[in-house]
């Protein structure tokens, strides 16, 4: 599963412009340091389950019949406990043949306990029956306490057909434990079974859940019965139901269904947005040596989803962001990446399931590492380093050093879905990869998905794989990684002797917890072209390595292979970075070469590099070198100004072409104003944001007719920031009702986050009190949809930057008006939605 934490703490980052890992302070409550997590005990085991169920949009509630058929684990038992949300039960019956005959059972809106009719034993089967109407908003009215992912498993969106603009749906979200809000079950990652499930809907809806569409039947009443079946078992918060007016756009993998379920509007583009699904389905059957396993695959998107995306098995669920127009995919697929991620949990989380929260990584992180395997092999190495680099960062930024990957303390099983279980996970298998080789891994990744098919696993069982086809032992790695907290930081310090003729390298890791890494890595000496690789293990607080050299080396270089999760500081010279550029060849050497650079532009060798990475073969290291660039440096911007044009109008990127116009824009110089003008057309809505931006430094009536021009048309992205930017500074209030209205009705996402500070600008502008008090409203809603172990690393930026910009302004205006009591009132509930700490100096 994608939670949004991922993309919201992304967007923090670049809007705040802070470290999230300063940010972060320990959690009051501690006493859940002391539980043990343990898995959950097995009573009884599931087999099938078979539902009934009819949807009631008038009330939000779930009409539903079902059928459980289990069997004891192991000891003989005459009991059986259910999970079971919030729901009115009409029948708890066994059946018998074509009878159903009572059971006795309590109910604490939560569980039900039942009594068997008589004690049974292992391996002997019985079936219950259970007729209920689930109630989900009403329970998670009482009970989920503002948890962002809710507790109620089942979501009607625009039930009523009230809201303008937005469809009316509904969808499931059983992760973690949430299923058992719209059916019976035994809500637990290591019980599976297989699956029946009929729906009556009106027949202008289609439906989509888990595994074939066997049957419809229509109706007297002018509904529809869909009739799906999955014979293979999976885990109950891996059910889905979803239903809506969707089209159906229809392709196929090797003769199984895959479908994309998109609102209409959509239709034309959904190839181009899930259109390498099948390509995807080919190459990770064959990096596993398992074929995808199920019988279709269908994705499907979610108005108002509370994650990103989930891997529900064979009906994954995207957010309404995945669902991009033609303009957006000019600039590439944003949501590539997602589909990689549910899509590789069809085989790591579905085929084989952790078997608690605790081992969250073994679903998680070889989806987060699916990202990075399917860049490398879809758009080349520096695609997929690229992606490697940035979890990486996404880590180590996240202030989550403390967290073993597998843990079996935590406060709540949501907090398991971190940066550690996702980004240190897939970073840990590369690093696991790279030390082993490619062979060892991918036959070990299916030995492990082989042995345990169609069941739960521990990330023992992941050791043992790896270790019965390396035939190493491999307790080093999983206990340091997998059941140990942090990463090493590291000083290398690089030295030559003449003398002695011995280049030495010196690497002494520093982290404050004490705790000593062991870690094997390629180290590369370089003498100009040729290269001569050492294999080395540190393993010390300081360890060093001499290698014989006839002269001294142009570069030394650890960590060759640019793998290891660590944060590093090396003494290396600008000569050794220019030399790493041209000659290590890795996506990292590169980077770190021009981000070397960046910081020394006084110099002509720097500006030189600099220069040469603007014609870098990455499209993804041009852009970064072109952000990199400091014009404000006469050689600088004289240097780059011919190569900046060339990439403005000719680079085959948009991306590249965009970050171009942008840097040209700072010249200022009327002779781009042409090319300013024609790039506002642009197909990508990045350059044409972009070149609008440039196009106002240096004509600004210019400018301000093509916004005039352009707002109420289509647009996002950029185009649509910039735009929206000038309308803002304006501070029209006949506009309150849109640019408002448009923020309370975004989902919880990254675009959210980015229209923060317009929406800041805008309600810092406008007079209307009650127009800015809705405003701020909106966005105290916002924060507050934030789940409680990520809000203190948003709440800095929306309480500290957002808020308190608007509470300034007004605050300014009440002094310069301190008879207006309306604005004081305003000025004193805005003070009332911040913490006491952000309230001082106003």
């Amino acid at each position: 599963m994608i939670r949004m934490n991922k993309f919201l703490l992304a967007a923090v980052c670049i809007l705040a412009g802070f470290s999230l890992a300063a940010q972060t302070k320990p959690a009051a409550d501690s006493t859940w340091k002391k539980e043990y997590r343990a898995t959950a005990t097995k009573i009884n085991n599931l087999v099938h389950t078979r539902l009934e169920v009819k949807p009631d949009f008038s009330k939000s509630w779930l009409y539903g019949k079902a059928w459980l058929t289990l069997r004891p684990h192991f000891y003989p038992t005459d009991s059986l406990h259910l999970d079971a949300k919030g729901m009115e039960i009409k029948n708890v019956s066994l059946v018998k043949g074509t009878r159903q005959v009572p059971l006795k059972y309590s109910y604490d809106d939560w569980q039900m306990r039942i009594t068997l009719d008589k004690n049974y034993k292992a391996g002997e089967t019985y079936t219950v029956y259970i007729e209920y109407t689930a109630k989900p908003d009403e329970f998670e009215e009482k009970y989920a306490q503002g948890a962002m992912l809710g507790i109620k498993g089942m979501y009607f969106i625009n039930p009523r057909g009230e809201e303008k603009n937005k469809p009316t749906q509904i969808w499931t979200q059983g992760e973690t434990e949430s299923s058992s809000a719209w059916f019976p079950t035994i809500d637990k990652t290591n019980q599976r079974c297989t699956q029946e499930l009929t729906v009556t809907v009106d027949n202008k809806y289609v439906t989509l859940s888990n595994g074939k569409l066997v049957s419809q039947k229509k109706n007297a009443d002018g509904t529809r019965s869909d009739y799906w079946k999955m014979d293979l078992p999976h885990a109950p918060y891996l059910f889905f139901l979803g239903v809506g007016d969707y089209a159906v756009v229809k392709d196929s993998w090797r003769g199984k269904e895959v479908n994309y379920y998109v609102e209409k509007e959509y239709a034309s583009v959904a190839k181009k947005i899930f259109g390498n699904t099948p390509e995807m389905m080919t190459f990770f059957s064959k990096i596993t040596g398992v074929d995808y396993p199920w019988i279709k695959y269908s994705q499907i998107t979610g108005r108002d989803y509370v994650a990103g995306a989930m891997e529900n098995t064979t009906a994954t669920i995207h957010q309404e962001s995945a669902q991009q127009d033609a303009r957006e995919l000019v600039d590439g697929n944003n949501w590539e990446g997602t589909i990689a991620h549910e899509l590789f949990h069809q085989w790591f989380g579905d085929y084989v399931t952790t078997e608690s929260w605790s081992n969250l990584t073994l679903n998680e992180s070889f989806a987060d590492y699916s990202q990075t395997l399917w860049d490398e092999y879809k758009y080349g190495k520096d695609a997929g380093d690229a992606e490697n680099y940035n979890g990486m960062q996404g880590y180590l930024m996240s202030g989550s050093d403390k967290k073993d990957l597998v843990r079996f303390h935590y406060k709540d099983r949501e907090d398991m879905f971190d940066a550690v279980s996702y980004q240190k996970g897939g970073r840990i298998l590369h690093m696991l990869r790279t030390h082993i080789g490619d062979s060892a891994f991918f036959k070990a990744i299916n030995l492990y998905l082989t042995t345990n098919k169609f069941k739960s696993a521990e990330a023992h069982q992941l050791r043992l794989a790896f270790e019965e086809v390396t035939g190493r032992d491999l307790n080093w790695f999983f206990n340091q990684w997998y059941f140990g907290s942090g990463h090493p930081t590291v000083d290398i310090q690089y030295n030559y002797a003449d003398s002695s003729g011995l280049a030495s390298v010196i690497v002494k890791q520093t982290q404050r917890t004490g705790k000593i890494f062991t870690l094997p890595i390629a180290i590369d000496i370089y003498t100009g072209k040729e290269k001569t690789r050492h294999y080395v293990w540190v393993k010390n607080a300081a360890d060093t390595f001499r290698f014989a050299c006839k002269t001294k080396p142009d570069l030394v270089n650890a960590d060759a292979e640019k793998v290891m999760l660590w944060v590093k500081k090396e003494n290396k010279t600008l000569e050794n970075y220019i030399h790493q550029y041209h000659y290590a060849g890795n996506y990292l050497d590169r980077r770190e070469a021009i981000d070397f650079a960046a910081k020394k532009q006084d110099d002509p060798q720097a500006v030189e590099l600099l220069k040469s990475a603007l014609n870098d073969p990455y499209q993804g290291l041009r852009r970064y070198a072109i952000s990199k660039l400091s014009l404000s440096k006469q050689a600088v911007k004289s240097a780059m100004e011919s190569s900046l044009a060339t990439l403005a109008q000719k680079d085959k990127y948009a991306l590249v072409r965009a970050e171009a116009i942008a840097k040209l824009g700072e010249y200022r110089k009327p002779e781009y104003a042409a090319l300013f003008k024609a790039a506002v057309n642009d197909s990508s809505y990045t350059v044409a944001g972009n070149a609008l931006d440039a196009l106002g430094k240096l004509e600004p009536d210019a400018m301000a007719e093509q916004v005039k021009k352009l707002y109420g048309s289509p647009m996002k992205g950029v185009l649509k920031q910039v735009v929206m930017s000038e309308i803002l500074k304006l501070g029209d209030e006949t506009m309150a009702e849109k640019i408002i209205g448009d923020f309370a009705g975004m989902p919880l996402s990254q675009g959210k986050f980015e229209a923060l500070n317009g929406l800041a600008t805008y309600l810092s502008a406008i007079q209307d009190k009650q127009k800015v008090k809705w405003g701020v409203e909106e966005v105290v809603k916002f924060r507050d949809q934030i789940p409680e172990n990520f809000r203190n690393q948003t709440d800095p930026f929306i309480n500290g930057m957002v808020l308190k910009g608007i509470l300034a302004a007004k605050s300014k205006a009440l002094k310069e008006t301190p008879d207006d009591k309306a604005l004081a009132e305003l000025v004193e509930y805005i003070k009332g939605v911040l913490p006491e700490g952000d309230k001082k100096g106003f």
